[in-house]
């Protein structure tokens, strides 16, 4: 692929308080994650009756453009019909390839666990919470809580990791 950085790894953890959209099931939804950056859509397991999936999957983006949002769509999984939308959130991944820069100077001077940047919660993301990016075995990591837009409730909790491949263009 011409002009690959390299790969973003998004591990989709969980959804929590996600939105009813079963018409089947009047209490629940079945929902999965659609994650699209570009031109690349991935998509998570759907879970079947919940409102609080642990999808627990890995989905992995060629990021070619480091100003490209990712977007991720939740959707409730219905066999007879067209899915129902359950929200979506967008998050930009600059501050954190801003951070990756860096990592070369990092290794060996840091202990597991050291905050590298925080990154609070406004009306230009969909961070829930503060979110860090973290020095952890030898890797920059970040976890964030997005909170779900166009819609009454949810949100889905993610965890990227930075994967380098030689040969390419990298940060």
């Amino acid at each position: 692929m011409e002009n690959l950085l390299g790969l973003l790894r998004i591990h989709v953890k969980r959804g929590v308080n996600l939105a009813i959209r079963d018409r089947a099931d009047i209490s629940s939804s079945d929902p999965y994650v659609v994650v699209h950056s570009g031109k690349q859509k991935l998509k998570t397991r759907v879970v079947k009756h919940s409102l609080n999936p642990d999808w627990n999957d890995h989905l992995t983006l060629s990021v070619t453009d480091p100003n490209l949002p990712v977007k991720l769509t939740v959707y409730d999984y219905d066999l007879l019909s067209a899915d129902d939308k359950m929200g979506e959130a967008e998050f930009n991944i600059a501050a954190y390839l801003e951070a990756i820069k860096f990592r070369y100077a990092l290794e060996g001077g840091l202990p597991d666990g050291t905050i590298i940047m925080k990154i609070q919660p406004s009306r230009q993301n969909c961070l829930s919470e503060e979110s860090h990016i973290v020095w952890n075995q030898g890797k920059l990591v970040q976890n964030m809580f997005l909170r779900l837009q166009h819609v009454e409730c949810g949100e889905v909790e993610i965890h990227l990791e930075w994967i380098d491949i030689p040969g390419s263009r990298g940060i």
